[in-house]
């Protein structure tokens, strides 16, 4: 069972905006005709939703593993998770964003968690995450860290 699962699923409003595109194909394709333009319509809309709702990636924490999207990393390999709301957000995806940090942020979700990569050999300096619940996806990150085994002797 994860320690933390989330969908960055669009809002709503992606979809609802998203109808527009239903009259847009009607006012260009009503010379022609107007079946085909409605057809039209109604096609690219399904084709939205359907690409909204597939690649809207997974957030997940499980098995001593983060997993964004596509990647997945190890939580030995990480450092302390830190959540950004509001201003700080806006920082963290603007003027304070490295462009070497590996991405998965969305437009529609407003916070991030910040997951520095701990691995000198790594040249990504850390992850910027989108999500709804930034203080419980850090909390879950840092709570599953499994601490180093102590070595013997010492």
């Amino acid at each position: 069972m994860p320690d933390y699962r989330e969908k960055l699923w669009p809002t709503p409003w992606m979809f609802i905006i998203s109808l527009l595109l239903i009259p847009a194909s009607i006012l260009v394709l009503a010379p022609v005709s107007m079946p085909a333009g409605i057809a039209t319509g109604v096609i690219l809309y399904a084709g939205t939703v359907t690409a909204l709702s597939l690649t809207a990636p997974v957030i997940e924490v499980a098995d001593g593993r983060l997993r964004a999207g596509r990647a997945s990393i190890a939580l030995t390999e990480t450092g302390v998770a830190t959540g950004a709301t509001d201003a700080a957000a806006r920082v963290e995806r603007g003027t304070g964003l490295d462009a070497r940090a590996f991405l998965v942020i969305r437009g529609w979700v407003k916070s991030v968690v910040r997951v520095p990569i701990a691995d000198a050999s790594d040249p990504t300096p850390y992850w910027l995450i989108s999500t709804r619940h930034p203080t419980e996806l850090a909390a879950a990150i840092n709570g599953s860290r499994r601490p180093e085994p102590a070595e013997p002797g010492v």
